[in-house]
């Protein structure tokens, strides 16, 4: 990593005073700018659905800097197909991957089941499941293109409370704006991805409730980086990448990652 000794700072407003020496000043910045940009071999772009939000300085590359894009699921799977440049996708579904990729817009091989999430109830007042239909609002991804609006959904109906809650629904573009609405006071409670709330005082909602929640990844054709991709891929599926994961309120995959891991793509 590159570290601006203290002394730069000092030396530039020198510079900067005297006319005659604009000259050296400007050549100094241009080589401190080229050793700020040589600490980085390469830019990694991800399109991560926001349940990884929380993870963001901990799915790091060495040597690399990476870019998140977040957003749900299902739109960001539009994006790419619509040939948007990203050099790795984390979908929180294995659907959006798998239609991915039969329209051509992702590699095959490259596809992997990283963890499993769940879905958790958050409100202010700390409420129960029980309070919900005395609700004035509650907030949740759109199920339409955000896996975790789905589980939600699923959740609610199976516990029969949906037909009691639906004409009370507030939908968020995806977990991160939903869970928005519940702080801001637009809605009393919010069912969102266990990995944004798990450290608010969450309430974690069985898993037999909805399907599973399985988070899946995979390299579109479109990459222009997929050897660091790959890289990524590998500590995802590493014990220290599920570590990591774990911490962050994540769950394992229903068969071991090493069983797994994607094949390298060419």
């Amino acid at each position: 990593e590159f570290v601006v000794p203290r002394s730069i700072p000092i030396i530039f407003a020198m510079l900067r005073k005297s006319s005659c020496l604009q000259v050296y000043y400007r050549i100094l910045v241009f080589l401190c700018q080229g050793c700020v940009s040589a600490s980085f071999g390469c830019t990694l772009i991800v399109a991560a659905a926001a349940d990884l939000m929380p993870l963001e300085k901990r799915l790091v590359l060495p040597g690399c800097r990476v870019r998140y894009t977040f957003g749900s699921s299902g739109m960001l799977a539009q994006q790419i197909r619509h040939g948007a440049e990203f050099d790795l996708y984390l979908s929180a579904n294995e659907q959006y991957v798998d239609e991915l990729i039969r329209a051509g817009g992702a590699h095959a091989s490259s596809k992997v089941i990283y963890a499993q999430g769940r879905i958790g109830l958050w409100s202010a007042k700390n409420l129960a499941l029980s309070d919900l239909p005395s609700l004035r609002a509650l907030a949740m991804a759109n199920p339409a293109h955000a896996p975790y609006g789905q589980a939600a959904k699923e959740a609610l109906e199976q516990q029969g409370l949906w037909s009691r809650v639906a004409n009370r629904m507030v939908f968020g573009e995806n977990v991160r704006q939903a869970l928005r609405f519940a702080e801001t006071g637009n809605a009393d409670a919010a069912i969102v991805a266990w990995s944004l709330v798990k450290d608010k005082g969450g309430q974690l909602l069985p898993a037999e409730w909805h399907k599973p929640i399985l988070q899946t990844a995979a390299i579109p054709v479109r990459s222009r980086n997929r050897e660091a991709a790959q890289k990524l891929l590998t500590f995802l599926l590493s014990p220290a990448g599920q570590r990591v994961l774990a911490q962050s309120g994540f769950f394992p995959a229903p068969t071991a990652p090493q069983s797994r891991s994607a094949s390298p793509v060419r």
